[in-house]
């Protein structure tokens, strides 16, 4: 079975876009982009977040700036929206370049406005079991697996990666359904081995076609985080890191790339900005 991202996150904007539609004109859902430099993907990335959030009805802004911004200066427009009441949902495209400080920008976010679920408070409050705003990649994976298998509990699930943007937060959420968890890394011995008890494998480490066949067994369900740029037979093309051709047929169910986790990711930022919409707003009453 092929899960069908693309489908699943149009199911998700379309409850998103009913919610946003039931709310008066002058008060919606407002998300503020930043944009730094003139990075290719990062174009292309903010670009399909501002299509989207105009369709389901969000208020969107893209602040695009100069490479050469210096960290002060972009914490001062950090602070505007922080403070402007009509932006709800603040994002910082990443990456930045090399003389900012990511660590700093992330921490100067509200973690009220942080839809992308980086500040420590909302990563403390995700591992703490807390009400958290949780990162769009591994909250958009989540709904993934919860299609094809609604109860999670006592199964085991293998995290390839243990970035804080991926792995890391998506082991919490599958900790939060009773998985079984074990994260494995470049360092980790017999990932083969390990990953062929998995029921369910999240592969989020950026290495091409890395989960091969023999890695995985038939009844499990293998969500596909990576996105490779790899050239076959004089063509660019983009891979996951899983080897999709040799394993779709044989699992219970695999997210192809692209079209899989990429339009969760979007779609899970907009519900996270619908989210910090009512949260700012309940507070503000």
């Amino acid at each position: 079975m092929i899960i069908d991202g693309k489908k699943i996150a149009e199911q998700l904007r379309d409850k998103i876009k009913s919610d946003i539609k039931k709310m008066s004109d002058n008060n919606k859902p407002g998300l503020a982009v930043i944009l730094i430099g003139e990075h290719p993907a990062s174009q292309i990335y903010v670009r399909n977040k501002e299509k989207f959030a105009n369709e389901v009805g969000i208020n969107s802004s893209v602040l695009r700036f100069d490479e050469n911004i210096s960290e002060e200066d972009l914490k001062n427009e950090i602070k505007k929206l922080n403070d402007d009441p009509n932006v709800h949902g603040i994002l910082v495209q990443l990456p930045l370049p090399k003389h900012i400080s990511q660590k700093d920008i992330i921490q100067s976010i509200d973690p009220n406005k942080d839809v992308d679920g980086f500040h420590p408070i909302n990563v403390g409050n995700l591992s703490s079991g807390n009400d958290a705003m949780v990162p769009c990649t591994p909250l958009g994976c989540y709904y993934l697996i919860k299609k094809v298998i609604p109860n999670l509990s006592g199964l085991n699930a293998v995290v390839i990666g243990r970035s804080n943007i991926n792995g890391k937060p998506m082991a919490q959420l599958l900790l939060r359904e009773n998985c079984t968890v074990t994260i494995v890394h470049s360092k980790t011995k017999n990932i083969e081995e390990i990953c062929k008890c998995g029921d369910i494998i999240i592969a989020a480490v950026g290495k091409a076609k890395m989960v091969k066949s023999d890695w995985v067994k038939d009844t499990a369900v293998i969500i596909d985080v990576g996105i490779n740029r790899i050239e076959i037979n004089g063509k660019n093309k983009i891979v996951g890191d899983v080897d999709f051709d040799n394993i779709q047929d044989k699992v219970k169910g695999i997210s192809p790339v692209p079209g899989g986790v990429g339009p969760m990711t979007i779609a899970c930022l907009l519900e996270n900005t619908l989210k910090a919409y009512k949260k700012i707003s309940k507070r503000i009453k």
